[in-house]
């Protein structure tokens, strides 16, 4: 029986909230503070949002207006663009939504260029600087295997449909692309360039929270318009969180169906996606102690011979 779009999203903020509880209890002390200072701070964001909204709106729309209005101002976007599209940085959401403020409609190509800019250069960084260290990890790595021999066998077609699932978040699907050696780059460029319609409804939601942000035209606004805008921008984050489950469910549903691949092994795959999801998959695991004991624990157990005991 088909599970419905509520009960299909319930299940997987539940199964998220088990994953990230079981990973939270494998860190160290270190690890452990490093979350609580990353709480601390997105709840002091979040209070700072709500009690200071219409001065962060009016300042984000202050900036906007002065890059819009600078010769060059656009090349700064693309600069901050690159510069979030490198892990462990977010931001892609909110820049995608400043060209909106900044450029209306037409800041959508300055976001496009500055998504596979920043996409291209994270790739082609990890890529050589350690494609080495990648390969002699994911060659012990069992999950990752799978992962890259499916995708080296369904092309195209599938790079296409995880880089347009929401998970994992932007930097760290950059990462994932890096990662797994069969993708070429000219995949990567081509998937991403799929994901041209999210970016340009989030161009679109910072084009309409625009005169909304600022005080003089917000006042000169009638009601009705005011309703209208709220409206348009309530409907397109809705529309971008409801495409982002049922591009979820496609993904899961096709990695749990692939054809002449075994149960463990589509386990072991939809494992290699959701250690993504935390960048586990190049920031946790590509250290030179993680890649020693990784090492340690495929080598055979050494047999000693009697007579040496002895």
């Amino acid at each position: 029986m088909e599970k419905s779009f509520l009960q299909t999203t319930v299940d997987l903020v539940k199964h998220y909230a088990k994953v990230t509880w079981q990973r939270y209890r494998k860190l160290g002390i270190w690890g452990k503070l490093f979350i609580w200072f990353l709480i601390t701070f997105y709840i002091t964001l979040g209070v700072v949002l709500v009690l200071k909204g219409a001065v962060i709106a009016q300042a984000m729309y202050d900036l906007a207006q002065k890059l819009s209005n600078m010769k060059y101002g656009w090349l700064i976007i693309l600069g901050f663009m690159i510069l979030v599209s490198f892990p462990p940085m977010t931001g892609h959401t909110t820049a995608m939504t400043l060209c909106g403020f900044a450029y209306g409609m037409k800041g959508f190509f300055v976001g496009l260029a500055g998504s596979v800019l920043g996409a291209t250069a994270v790739f082609v960084v990890l890529r050589f600087l350690f494609s080495k260290r990648l390969r002699k990890w994911s060659a012990t790595n069992n999950k990752w295997t799978a992962l890259e021999t499916v995708v080296k066998t369904k092309g195209l077609p599938l790079v296409i449909l995880i880089r347009l699932s929401p998970m994992p978040p932007w930097a760290y699907a950059n990462t994932l692309f890096a990662s797994i050696h069969t993708v070429a780059l000219w995949q990567f460029i081509v998937a991403t360039l799929f994901l041209s319609p999210k970016l340009l409804l989030h161009t679109f939601i910072g084009s309409r929270l625009a005169p909304l942000s600022d005080g003089e035209q917000r006042q000169e606004m009638d009601t009705q318009t005011k309703i209208i805008n709220g409206c348009l921008v309530g409907g397109g984050i809705l529309l971008g969180i409801a495409a982002s489950v049922i591009v979820y469910r496609l993904v899961q549903r096709q990695l749990r169906h692939l054809k002449g691949v075994s149960p463990s092994t589509e386990g072991d795959i939809i494992e290699a996606l959701e250690e993504a999801d935390e960048g586990a998959s190049l920031l946790g695991n590509l250290s030179s102690e993680s890649l020693l004991e990784e090492g340690n624990r495929q080598q055979p157990p050494v047999i000693r011979d009697r007579d040496e005991d002895d």
